[in-house]
């Protein structure tokens, strides 16, 4: 911890495992969330903070005429390419993470005994998890994944191509502290959601002696 009392919590899971519905559903049970991949979307439209060092690094060519950055552009430049997915990172993850910085400070200030989420794809894989007092995977069988990506409008091949460069859900869930079963019914869902808040809850009457360290 950092001097107060706020909860740290850092949401992460696997292309379409539910965290976004765990996200929404601890707001509305009363916790503060930052979504980490809006913040990078955002850092990518016209005038975002990353777009000049991305058409630096990555040419005119991922531009759009408004001035924005053309993601499925610049995703196509990266994909399966780990040397320039790395470089995207290291422009984009420093900028993500300030915004957060900003966030969590933001609550301290006004809210410090507050429970504070911040929702990430790659929370683990950036390293960005240590940062955090407790870490909630969203977890749902790899099938299911599929099956719910493709629902959304993907490709089964480019969601299980997707699938094949995160890292699986099965080894995020040796970093959790909590992990919310999303594979039953959004009612299921919602009711481990509650349990998992009620613990939230509990951790906040005990705080932590320190940050994530695994």
């Amino acid at each position: 911890m950092k001097g107060d009392t706020l909860l740290r919590v850092g949401l992460t899971g696997g292309l379409a495992s539910g965290k976004s519905f765990v996200g929404d559903t601890l707001v509305e049970l009363g916790c503060h969330l930052l979504k980490a991949d809006e913040v990078g979307h955002h850092l990518l439209l016209p005038g975002g903070r990353a777009v000049d060092a991305v058409v630096r690094e990555f040419g005119p060519e991922v531009q759009d005429a408004q001035g924005g950055i053309l993601r499925p552009a610049l995703a196509a430049l990266v994909f399966g390419k780990p040397d320039r997915l790395q470089v995207l990172n290291q422009i984009v993850h420093p900028l993500v993470f300030e915004e957060e910085e900003r966030f969590l400070d933001d609550l301290v200030a006004r809210d410090p005994k507050a429970i504070a989420v911040v929702e990430a794809a790659i929370l683990i894989e950036s390293g960005n998890y240590r940062n955090f007092d407790k870490i909630v995977v969203a977890w749902c069988p790899r099938e299911m994944q599929i099956e719910r990506a493709v629902h959304r409008g993907l490709s089964r091949e480019a969601a299980e191509a997707r699938i094949a460069h995160q890292l699986p859900l099965e080894e995020k869930l040796s970093y959790a502290d909590a992990v919310v079963d999303t594979s039953g019914s959004k009612e299921e869902t919602y009711e481990r959601v509650i349990d998992l808040h009620r613990q939230l809850l509990a951790w906040v009457a005990a705080p932590p002696d320190g940050c994530n360290t695994r």
